[in-house]
C-alpha cells in the first residue's frame, strides 16, 4: 500500500540546519547577535573552509580504506558523497554570484 504524503514526519524542516557532519553547517546565528554583521566574505570564507574540510575528511577516511587502517567502507563512501555534494552546491552558488555580478555589469546607470 502507497502511503498518502503528509503521514509521515518530514525530513527537511525550514528554519533547521541540516546536519552533515563534523564543520558541515554555516553558523548564521553568530553574526548579529553584537555589532559585528556577517560579510559575504566571511560567509564566502566559512563556506570555503567548510568544504574544504569535508573533502579532507572524505580523503582520510578514504586513504584509511586503502591502506587497510579501516574496514568502514559504508561510511568513507557516505563521506565521499557528502564531500562532492557540497562542492556541488558550493559551485552552484558561485555559478549564481557570477551570473548577479555580470547582470549589475550591464546594468545602465
Amino acid at each position: 500500500m502507497i502511503k498518502p504524503i503528509g503521514d509521515e514526519q518530514t525530513l527537511f524542516t525550514l528554519g533547521k540546519p541540516i546536519n552533515l557532519g563534523p564543520n558541515s553547517s554555516i553558523d548564521l546565528n553568530r553574526f548579529g547577535h553584537s555589532d559585528e554583521q556577517a560579510s559575504f566574505s566571511s560567509l564566502l570564507k566559512q563556506a570555503l573552509d567548510n568544504v574544504n574540510g569535508m573533502q579532507q575528511h572524505a580523503n582520510s577516511r578514504m586513504q584509511a580504506i586503502e591502506t587497510g587502517a579501516s574496514t568502514d567502507l559504508v561510511g568513507a563512501m557516505i563521506a565521499s558523497q557528502k564531500a562532492t555534494l557540497s562542492f556541488q552546491a558550493l559551485m552552484q552558488v558561485r555559478n549564481k554570484v557570477i551570473t548577479a555580478y555580470e547582470e549589475v555589469m550591464r546594468m545602465q546607470i
